[in-house]
């Protein structure tokens, strides 16, 4: 038998390599049937929700890692920190481009498991900078203003400028209670 680890980290080099999870071939990879994956990690939308936040979460950690600053100009530095990582990775940049429908799902609704842990995650920075319990609705408020920016040619079709969803970002701590 398998474990959900082990598949995630498969799943993880999978990813680095080509840019998507494709169950059949990661299945053969890793010497299981595609039934027992299946099972394994009740779907591709949830196995690739898993290695986008296994990747993401060590960008995340780096980003913080070198942090200068506290407050919220460091909130808005990590950010910085960890949205250019994000657009630098070349496997990222790809899957986007290849599996636009497959993307929109996994990162910006339920299917991925995403949006918890990325809301945690930033209430944990706002905590680290000195914002404390920014609460869950500031922090997801804040996830969905740099996703809008991140991800906008998968939900509008256009590029936007990060820099401007960093401003609308700051204003958002700024106006914080």
């Amino acid at each position: 038998m398998v474990s959900d680890d082990e598949v995630a980290r498969a799943g993880c080099h999978f990813f680095l390599r080509y840019g998507t999870v494709d169950m059949e071939r990661l299945a053969a990879v890793m010497c299981v049937s595609r039934a027992t994956l299946y099972r394994v990690t009740h779907g591709r939308d949830r196995l690739l929700g898993e290695v986008l936040w296994r990747l993401a979460e060590r960008m995340l950690t780096e980003a913080r890692r070198q942090r200068t600053q506290s407050g919220v100009d460091g909130a808005i530095e990590v950010t910085r920190r960890f949205t250019g990582q994000l657009l630098a990775a070349e496997p990222f940049r790809r899957f986007l481009a290849t599996e636009p429908e497959a993307a929109a799902r996994v990162l910006l609704t339920s299917a991925g498991g995403l949006t918890e842990r990325i809301v945690a995650a930033q209430r944990e920075i706002f905590a680290e900078v000195g914002l404390g319990d920014a609460g869950a609705d500031v922090a997801y408020l804040y996830v969905r203003i740099i996703e809008s920016a991140l991800y906008s040619e998968l939900v509008a079709g256009c590029r936007t400028d990060l820099a401007v969803a960093h401003r609308a970002a700051r204003t958002l701590l700024l106006a914080k209670p």
